[in-house]
Parts: C-alpha cells; sequence; structure tokens
C-alpha cells in the first residue's frame, strides 16, 4: 500500500490542504464529555491462551481498559459463566481498574486458543457457545447505556442471536450523541453481510484494518475500487461521522467529513500484537472525548497501540507520556 497522503496531523480536505487539524466541532459529531465521561466496551469477555500462558481479554474489555487509562469511567459490559474461569474473569478485569456490568449466565466462561506467527501477530481458535454469546438485556445494563457517552462494540459477539439482540438494544436506547464505536474485528467465520449492514446503520464511527476492508469491498460488490474510495464510500453510505483504517506496518488513516489524517506506524520490536488494535481504538476514543482535535487523537492511538505492541498480552500500563 503506497503511503503518499497527508502525514501527521496535516490534513487532506477536498484535495485542498489546511493548516489547522480537524476539530471535534467540525465533523465527529460527538460531545466532548471531560474525564467524568462514561465509555462501555460491549461483547465478548474470555481468556486469550497464548504460548506464555492465560491473559484476560477480548476486544471489548480491552478496548475498555484502554480508555480507562485516559481517566474514564470504563465499563466491561459481557457475561461469564457460573464457574471457576467466570470467577478469575472478574476478579483479573476488577484488578486492572475496570468496572464491570457481566450477568452470570448457565455457558462456560469464554477462552480463544492465540497462536503467534515468527513475527509475533496472532490467529485465534475461538470456542463456541461461551457464555459472551449468551449476554442478556438486564436492566443494570439498560441503565448504564442510557447514559453513556461512548460504546464500542463487534461483530464476533454477534454471532449468536441472545447477545447480538442485546447489542442491538444497548445502542437503540444509548443517547443521540453516544459515541458508536464498530470495531469490526473479522474472526474466522463469525460474520455475514447483513449483521455487518445492521451494524453499520447503528454506528457513527467505523474501524477497520486493510484485510477487513477488503473482505467488505468483495461482501458489497465493489472490489475494483482503491482502499481510499471505499473509506469514502462506505463514510457516506452509512453516514459515519468517521472511519478509522489500520494498515498494520503501513500506517492509519482517519478519514471524516471530506477531510483525511494519515500516520505512518513507529517501527518498534514487536512482543505480540494482541490487543493493539483495541488500545489504539480505545486511546483514540478517549482522546475524542477529552476535546482532542482528530488529528491529535489519532496521533495519541497510534503511539498507544506501538507500545502495546511491545508488550506481552493486551493489558499492559500506559505510560504517561504517551497519552499527551
Amino acid at each position: 500500500m503506497e503511503n503518499n497522503h497527508v502525514n501527521n496531523s496535516e490534513i487532506a480536505n477536498n484535495g485542498r490542504n489546511i493548516s489547522s487539524p480537524l476539530s471535534l466541532g467540525e465533523g465527529a459529531g460527538v460531545r466532548p464529555s471531560g474525564k467524568d465521561g462514561i465509555i462501555v466496551g460491549l461483547g465478548e469477555a474470555l481468556w486469550d491462551c497464548l504460548p506464555e500462558g492465560r491473559k484476560i481479554g477480548g476486544a471489548p474489555a480491552n478496548f475498555a481498559y484502554h480508555a480507562s487509562q485516559f481517566g474514564f469511567d470504563a465499563y466491561a459490559v459481557s457475561a461469564v459463566g457460573n464457574d471457576e474461569l467466570g470467577d478469575e474473569t472478574v476478579e483479573a478485569l476488577k484488578s486492572n481498574g475496570l468496572k464491570l456490568v457481566m450477568p452470570r449466565v448457565d455457558f462456560p466462561t469464554g477462552q480463544v486458543q492465540v497462536s503467534l506467527d515468527a513475527e509475533g501477530v496472532a490467529t485465534y481458535d475461538i470456542k463456541e457457545g461461551s457464555a459472551w454469546d449468551n449476554i442478556p438485556f438486564t436492566p443494570e445494563i439498560e441503565a448504564l447505556a442510557k447514559k453513556c457517552h461512548a460504546v464500542c462494540f463487534g461483530s464476533l459477539a454477534q454471532r449468536n442471536e441472545v447477545s447480538r439482540t442485546t447489542i442491538y438494544r444497548f445502542l437503540d436506547v444509548a443517547p443521540r450523541d453516544c459515541m458508536r464505536i464498530f470495531d469490526i474485528n473479522l474472526r474466522q467465520n463469525f460474520y455475514s453481510k447483513e449483521i455487518i449492514q445492521e451494524s453499520l446503520k447503528r454506528a457513527n464511527v467505523l474501524k477497520i484494518n486493510d484485510e477487513e476492508l477488503v473482505i467488505l469491498g468483495r461482501m458489497f460488490g465493489y472490489p475494483g475500487l482503491d482502499f481510499e474510495n471505499k473509506c469514502w464510500l462506505i463514510l457516506g453510505k452509512y453516514d459515519l461521522d468517521m472511519l478509522v483504517l489500520t494498515c498494520g506496518v503501513n500506517g492509519s488513516y482517519v478519514f471524516s467529513n471530506g477531510a483525511m489524517s494519515y500516520l505512518e506506524t513507529p517501527k518498534v520490536k514487536v512482543a505480540d500484537t494482541v490487543g493493539a488494535g483495541d488500545s489504539f481504538t480505545g486511546s483514540f476514543v478517549a482522546s475524542i472525548l477529552s476535546g482532542k482535535p482528530i488529528a491529535e487523537a489519532h496521533r495519541i492511538g497510534v503511539n498507544v497501540s506501538a507500545y502495546v505492541c511491545t508488550q506481552n498480552g493486551a493489558m499492559p500500563v500506559i505510560p504517561d507520556n504517551l497519552k499527551e
């Protein structure tokens, strides 16, 4: 992929450069909340079974953890089993400073077998019939939805109708100006065109990587378009406020209302990539809700994500200097 676009905090706007980055009020479509805002990661809560041992994970919990690192009131919303692993899940997430809304259900707590290649890039074998496939829409979850400032959800937790219904009900009762981030996270065969379309209709931000963008292009019938035009097309078709595209070592982009920010990926020694994308999303959303311009939030997300790649596991403590 060619990196022949605007760099750093420079923004391209309809073919012309503008000197100041796109501010929140100029197109992000969400309100700054200050650090008293509530941020929710909604979906799977599970254990990543890595070569060096078991670590707590799941994209929504990872996202909420990284948002909490910026001082926000962050919740992981999922379900755990009536089992010992469920107890360990609650204990592990709470020990990382997260607030939880996790009903107990009569299904086993989730686990994922994670394999790493020579470059530390992860692949996942995700067990079916897990507790997080069966998240009930409880009064406590509904109450949280009604006061939420940002919620991140993906496609994986929608593979079962029970959790899919809960996710849609949460999104439907959230405040109108809540930031709804669809971090698509395509895994194995656990997605469909219908689920992706329905999620895009309920979202105002899409986070996607370059491989997933190719899949969407084929799925929606525009495989011949270059990646930029695909992004603009999806942004406009689903009336999104922002589309975040990550391209691994080839950098990342944020598209918003005719403007685009591009940043190169920092070169670091990779321990593993588990949770790196979630750390990008969590820190980016926290920065946006803190009132930072999109280009500045983008820079923070890139730097945090690069740091997470140098650490084992998805939830390292983020150094303060990377949050500014």
